[in-house]
C-alpha cells in the first residue's frame, strides 16, 4: 500500500506540496443516489414541489459545492475549476434520483474531491427541499467513477 501523502515523517497532518507536479488537464466523475418515496419523486418530476424546482436548485448547489471544496475539506488545495457539470436523473422504477458530477481543471492536482463534494451537496439539497414530506430519504453509493490526468494517470471504476 502506498504511503499516505497527507502525513509528514512525524505522522502529523499537512497539506501536500504540489509545486513540482506537472500542470495537466484533470477530470473526475462521481455519482451518488437519493432514494425516496414514490410520491416524493412524482412531485419532483412534475415540478409540483412547494419549494420550487428541486433538481434545478440541487444542480446549482452541486456546482457551488465543487467550488467550495477547499473550504470544507481541510487539506484540499483551492483550485480554479474550468468546468462543473451536474446531471440529475430521476429513475422512477427505483424511486430515486441519480446525481453525476463531472469536474475539470488544468492544474497540479486532481479534482476527485470536488466531484465527490458536488454529488453530496446536490443530494443534500434534494433532501433539504423534500424533507418536510419524506424524512426517510437515503443517500447511497457516493463514489468516484473515473479520473484522468496527473502522474497516477487514468482510473476507471469497473
Amino acid at each position: 500500500m502506498a504511503e499516505l501523502s497527507h502525513f509528514n515523517a512525524a505522522g502529523e497532518a499537512h497539506m501536500v506540496d504540489v509545486g513540482d507536479k506537472e500542470i495537466t488537464r484533470r477530470v473526475a466523475v462521481a455519482e451518488g443516489f437519493i432514494h425516496m418515496q414514490p410520491a416524493t419523486l412524482q412531485r419532483i418530476v412534475a415540478g409540483a414541489h412547494a419549494k420550487g424546482d428541486v433538481l434545478g436548485i440541487a444542480r446549482l448547489a452541486g456546482i457551488m459545492g465543487a467550488k467550495r471544496t477547499a473550504d470544507l475539506i481541510p487539506l484540499c488545495h483551492p483550485l480554479a475549476l474550468t468546468r462543473v457539470a451536474i446531471d440529475l436523473e430521476p429513475i422512477s422504477d427505483k424511486n430515486l434520483v441519480r446525481c453525476q458530477a463531472t469536474v475539470e481543471t488544468v492544474s497540479r492536482t486532481g479534482v476527485e474531491m470536488e466531484a465527490l463534494t458536488a454529488v453530496q451537496v446536490a443530494l443534500l439539497t434534494v433532501y433539504d427541499m423534500c424533507k418536510a414530506t419524506d424524512r426517510a430519504m437515503t443517500m447511497t453509493d457516493i463514489r468516484l467513477l473515473e479520473k484522468t490526468g496527473g502522474k497516477s494517470g487514468n482510473w476507471r471504476r469497473e
